[in-house]
């Protein structure tokens, strides 16, 4: 747990002084391509170019159980996470078909799963067989989340052999908005009721019912709650704790990340918490439908570039949305100066 609390370097300065030079150059009003124009003057000093490229992407799929669900807080049956791991492994499920179009290189870790699978296309690296009930003790004791946090941090590094240039993680579990929405929770202390959604498809009853849940395991846990490493291994769950390992690490290592929805971010809000310089590293790639997730995103001074009514999770509003920082980059590195085209500033 210590190589969490490393430093990670800044952005480089002068490639974003030196990107700002150039966006003030290029034939538009400035500020006209709006968050477009900062994406790409980020990630040139992130990257340490002049022309910032976002060619190749890594996408891995944390997937694991979580014993809250024998509480009936999702309107899917626990057996779903399992079967949802086979589809991504067989390339069927949305984040496939959206990976497949930007050419991503795919990948689904098993963090977890009540029982392991034994197919080709997943890579194990599990922290036990779902956490526990966290209403009634701890999800995960301390080995398990250094386990969990492992997972996160050798995706990252097989990213970096793959010569990733955009890391995007992704998550899996039933019941897994309870554990996300307890720790957004614990973390901002705000009432479980400000961060309950729908999740999988409740109604307004069982949202209650949920947030209810939630608020008790809070109490439960109240006096334990006192860091976000305790935070973590009270509430769940082990594809949160990799995510944010998986976060930090990639910030370590100057890897832009693009976070996905609600999970993803509140993964986000901890890795954040555990250690600040990487927030330097992140994009958020949309505002989810999910309740809870607007606010996680106000927490982090986050500014997300769509906002389509998504609430999949598995990664895929983040890969959705690379195509418009290939753009960003595309329109940084190949339009025109005024000078070059000849058109007058005055």
């Amino acid at each position: 747990m210590n190589s969490l609390s490393a430093p990670i370097a800044a952005p480089d300065v002068r490639y974003y002084q030196q990107a700002l030079d150039r966006q003030a150059q290029l034939t538009k009003p400035p500020g006209s391509l709006g968050l477009l124009e900062d994406c790409a003057v980020r990630l040139a000093a992130m990257q340490r170019r002049e022309q910032p490229r976002l060619e190749k992407v890594h996408v891995s799929v944390f997937a694991a159980d979580h014993g809250i669900a024998e509480e009936g807080v999702s309107a899917f049956p626990q057996v779903v996470t399992m079967e949802m791991v086979k589809n991504f492994a067989a390339g069927g499920a949305a984040v496939n078909v959206l990976a497949r179009h930007i050419a991503a290189h795919f990948e689904v870790v098993d963090v977890g799963l009540l029982q392991a699978l034994d197919l080709p296309n997943i890579i194990s690296h599990r922290a036990g067989a779902g956490t526990a009930n966290f209403k009634r003790t701890a999800a995960m004791n301390d080995a398990q989340l250094t386990i969990a946090f492992a997972a996160g941090h050798a995706a990252v590094e097989r990213a970096l052999v793959n010569e990733a240039d955009l890391f995007i993680g992704g998550e899996m579990g039933i019941a897994n908005t309870t554990s996300a929405s307890a720790l957004a929770a614990a973390s901002l202390r705000i009432p479980a009721a400000e961060m309950t959604g729908a999740g999988t498809g409740l109604n307004a009853g069982q949202i209650e019912c949920k947030a209810g849940i939630i608020d008790a395991a809070l109490q439960y846990h109240q006096a334990a709650l006192h860091s976000p490493l305790a935070i973590l291994k009270n509430l769940g769950g082990f594809e949160i704790a990799a995510l944010t390992s998986a976060y930090i690490r990639a910030a370590q290592r100057g890897l832009p990340v693009l976070v996905d929805g609600f999970i993803s971010s509140v993964a986000a809000l901890l890795a954040v918490a555990v250690n600040p310089g990487c927030a330097d590293w992140f994009f958020y790639g949309h505002c989810s439908a999910e309740k809870g997730h607007a606010r996680v995103l106000q927490a982090l001074n986050a500014r997300p570039l769509l906002n389509l009514d998504m609430r999949l999770g598995e990664g895929s509003g983040a890969v959705l949305a690379v195509p418009l920082l290939q753009m960003a980059c595309r329109l940084h590195n190949e339009m025109a100066t005024f000078t070059q085209a000849q058109v007058s500033t005055h």
